[in-house]
This record gives structure tokens, sequence and C-alpha cells, in this order.
């Protein structure tokens, strides 16, 4: 085998194992994740509506929050009235699973896109009924231009992109919020919720404080990040992750808040911050 085959092969296996074991990890804090953020999201969900691109969804717990009726069947669903179509930008496949699972509960018919999945085995939702929203899981990211998949570049553009912790593992944050801005539609929101360096104290869009100390931890997030980005598929824990959206080119406007809360240790080293920004219509 040539040595660029064999490095390609060593490289996709060692891929596969970290998603394995990030996909380990996750089960294991996704319901303490829940517990910090789910106030928020009951907050943020609601508005998101029309054509939806959710950037690394994980296992799509969040689903839950979107508005929902009980249709004509009896089933409680996702209002197709309010979401039209729901794409899951998602680069980790063994997050499918649950992704998928979460999705039908929710009262999504799912199927995934084989061109940037073509390994895929999993079965499209097969059960169908009238007016059930479709939901598609594309396995990418949203880091270079050039290489979203083009599933994703077709549906643009859209009503809604939504990141909750996707942020922190973009190779280039700024560049990916450039890229959401393009797909947005003229007068589109980007929702997100991000975990972030400590705010410096005396933050004015600080609206739970809890007496942490911000200069403290924000040095330990600092010295952590190299080990955590490792342990966590490429999370950082340092960045600044609202006062990047808000300052990139193309919104009419940003608000968002910053929290610290403190849940447990592990929190100390997560503030959040969330919002809404609103891309510019002309």
């Amino acid at each position: 085998m040539a040595p660029t085959l064999v490095y390609q092969s060593i490289s996709s296996t060692l891929t596969s194992i970290y998603d394995w074991l990030f996909k380990t990890l996750w089960i294991i804090e996704s319901e303490r994740n829940n517990a910090k953020v789910d106030v928020y999201r009951k907050m943020l969900w609601p508005e998101i509506s029309g054509k939806v691109l959710e950037i690394g969804p994980g296992f799509a717990e969040s689903l839950r929050f979107l508005n929902h009726v009980t249709l004509n069947d009896g089933t409680f669903a996702v209002d197709p009235n309010t979401i039209h179509s729901y794409t899951a930008l998602e680069p980790n496949p063994f997050l499918y699973s649950r992704l998928h699972a979460n999705a039908e509960t929710n009262g999504f018919c799912v199927h995934y896109d084989r061109k940037s999945y073509p390994e895929c085995t999993e079965v499209d939702t097969l059960a169908t009924r009238e007016n059930m929203v479709p939901f598609t899981i594309v396995r990418g990211t949203l880091d270079n231009f050039d290489e979203i998949p083009q599933s994703v570049l077709d549906g643009a553009p859209y009503d809604t992109i939504l990141t909750s912790f996707s942020l922190c593992t973009a190779k280039d944050p700024e560049a990916t919020i450039k890229n959401i801005i393009r797909l947005l539609k003229p007068g589109g929101a980007h929702i997100f919720i991000e975990h972030v360096r400590q705010p410096p104290p005396g933050d004015p869009l600080v609206i739970e404080d809890n007496n942490v100390n911000a200069v403290l931890w924000g040095k330990i997030q600092d010295w952590l990040t190299p080990v955590w980005s490792i342990a966590g598929h490429g999370c950082n824990i340092n960045r600044r992750t609202g006062e990047t959206i808000a300052k990139a080119q193309g919104w009419e406007s940003v608000e968002y808040k910053n929290v610290r809360p403190v849940i447990d240790l592990q929190s100390r080293l997560m503030p959040l911050s969330f919002g809404k920004a609103i891309k510019a219509k002309a």
C-alpha cells in the first residue's frame, strides 16, 4: 500500500476512535449540560422558525423546546406551520442514532444526505403521515465554505441558523460565523447558546454573576484549554464567542447576554453567552 494511502487509513481510523470516544463522553455529560442550559433554551427555541439549519446538533435533545402542536391523529409533534424544514449538520456519525431517535420523537420525518454520508446504514423514517416536517441529517461543518455539503448550500437561504455548544469546536469561528451570515436570508436569525471565557468583572452583559471570581477562573480556562480541547473533541473553553458574533460584519442587530452559572465546579469553566443575531436586510 502506498504511504499516502497508509496515512489516510490510519488518520481515518484515529478519527473514528476519537468520534466514538466523544459520543461516550457526551452520553455522560449531556444530562448535566441540559440541566444548566434548558432554562435559556426555553427562552430562545420558540423563536426558531421557517427553514432551519442547526450546526453541530449532537443528540439534538433541545428539539423538545421547538413549537409543538397536537395533530389531527392525536400525535404531539413539531408544528409544521412554524418549522418548515430542519437540516442537522453534524460531523460525528456516532451521534446519529440518538439524533435520529430524538428527531422522530418530535414528529419529524428523518432522512440522510447520502452524498455527504455515503456509508450510511441507518434507515430513513418509514412511517409517514400528513404534514410531517422533513429532517435531514448531513455530515459536515461550516468551517470552510468550499467544503460545505452541497445539500446545505442547496437549502439556503435559511430563516434560522442555530448553534448550541458548537462554535467552540469550529476550526475557524470567524469563518464559520461569516458562512452563517452567507447562508441566512436577509432578516434571518442566528440563535445561539455557547460556552465562553469568563467575561471580565463588571461586564454589563452579565445577567447572573453568582459571585464567581471571573479573573481566576478565566486564567484557569486559559491553562486548561490545550488539554481540554484534546479530551473534548476540539472544544475550546476560552473563546469569547458572543463578542466574536457581535463583531462580524453583516448583522442588522445582535443581542446577547452572559451568565456565570454555579451548578457545579465545571460550570465555572463554562459560563454562557446566549442570544440572537439578525442578518441585515439590505
